[in-house]
């Protein structure tokens, strides 16, 4: 065996050593971006219930159009985010800037939700009921999509970490994913809507 036979042989070695763990990476990372859609898919639909809420609460909350106003804005500035952060849901800024106005509507939500309490005919309408129901259906789906984004951005994130994928990942760039994160405790409750 020559000295060419050996290079040419640690040359493969190290080639194909190269393309699966970038293969592996890449995987990993459109993992991440598929959890990150899950998040998005399920923020729209809350986004899309919202305003039905609003609408069915206007017709009993007449003296609190500042607490619908709160949550048609928030609701908006999210809605907007989440359409920005889903083009490009590797961009850590976009990702921060919606979950920042996602806690910003969960915090209105969470006023407006203590604002009806004081509307027993709102909480008895059938509609805003349903609409309740399925903004806590809504809720526990959100929950679990980010769940399921966070789990894959660790993965990825500690794949891309790991000697020797490290020098793979630093290699073509690949960058750290940014968890879905909520910054203020009372914030990572799940909005509270119970209307019975």
């Amino acid at each position: 065996m020559g000295t060419g036979f050996i290079i040419l042989t640690l040359s493969v070695v190290v080639i194909a050593f190269v393309i699966t763990v970038y293969n592996r990476l890449i995987t990993l990372r459109n993992r991440t971006r598929n959890s990150f859609s899950q998040i998005e898919v399920q923020l729209k639909r809350r986004y899309e219930l919202i305003p039905n809420l609003v609408e069915t609460a206007k017709a009993y909350m007449q003296h609190e159009a500042g607490a619908l106003l709160a949550v048609t804005e928030a609701r908006n500035t999210a809605a907007d985010r989440c359409d920005a952060a889903a083009k490009r849901p590797d961009d850590s800024a976009l990702v921060s800037a919606l979950a920042a106005a996602d806690n910003s509507l969960t915090g209105a939500m969470g006023r407006l939700n203590v604002v009806m309490e004081n509307y027993p005919d709102l909480k008895a309408d059938a509609q805003m009921r349903d609409l309740s129901d399925e903004l806590s259906s809504t809720e526990n789906r959100v929950a679990y999509a980010r769940q399921a984004y966070s789990d894959a951005v660790m993965r990825y994130n500690t794949a891309s970490e790991q000697f020797p994928a490290v020098i793979v990942a630093q290699l073509f760039s690949f960058k750290q994913a940014d968890l879905f994160e909520v910054d203020q405790a009372e914030m990572k409750e799940p909005v509270a809507v119970n209307f019975a």
